[in-house]
């Protein structure tokens, strides 16, 4: 089975093609605000590379949030067109998910992204990959008093947020990410759209 990995929910595109537990080829970039023009031509240059075509993938996984509002919005639209016109399944998992899958830690982690105005969307998951906190948006305060709880843990971030604890920085390890998640169940992609887990900032005016 040939399995793509999507996530452009930060400034980063994170893209990789796993074939039968083996990663074939990956791209971890930064690209700020050109993600929306350069996603596209580097998933491409990314099959050119494996000598694939669109048609030999079998299924699609991808990051639905939460993180920058447009970025999600890139990688979602990409893998809901690709999978509808090839009739292929597809299931998306958070940033938050993948944040903490990737590292080999053997202690709790919390993936942490930030969402400024003393906010951050986080979780809370055991050594044992069990979740104590879902991921949510959620004070600061309130997630140094979840913190509090626990006997020892490590904060996942690439971003300067104000919590105490040691701080492990992000670097997806894409082929552990599609072995845990490969069989999750797949989504109609006609249902399947961004979780923010916060309303716009025009939703919040408005409301």
């Amino acid at each position: 089975m040939r399995i793509l990995y999507i996530d452009t929910s930060s400034s980063y595109l994170y893209s990789g093609i796993v074939e039968d537990n083996k990663l074939l080829c990956e791209v971890q970039k930064e690209f700020g605000h050109e993600l929306s023009k350069m996603a596209l031509p580097e998933i491409a240059a990314m099959f050119e590379y494996a000598k694939l075509n669109p048609k030999d993938i079998d299924k699609i996984i991808v990051v639905n949030g939460p993180g920058s509002f447009t970025g999600v919005r890139i990688g979602v639209t990409i893998a809901k067109v690709y999978a509808w016109s090839r009739d292929l399944p597809i299931t998306t998992i958070t940033s938050l998910e993948a944040m903490a899958t990737s590292q080999d830690e053997k202690t709790n982690l919390v993936p942490v992204i930030d969402a400024r105005r003393e906010y951050v969307f986080g979780a809370i998951y055991s050594s044992e990959e069990k979740e104590i906190l879902k991921p949510q948006h959620i004070k600061i305060e309130d997630l140094k008093k979840e913190l509090e709880k626990l006997n020892n843990y490590k904060i996942i971030t690439n971003d300067e947020v104000n919590i105490d604890g040691e701080k492990i920085p992000y670097k997806p390890n894409i082929l552990k990410i599609v072995t845990k998640f490969q069989n999750k169940e797949a989504i109609n992609p006609h249902n399947i759209n961004p979780d923010y887990l916060k309303l716009t900032e025009a939703e919040e005016k408005m409301g």
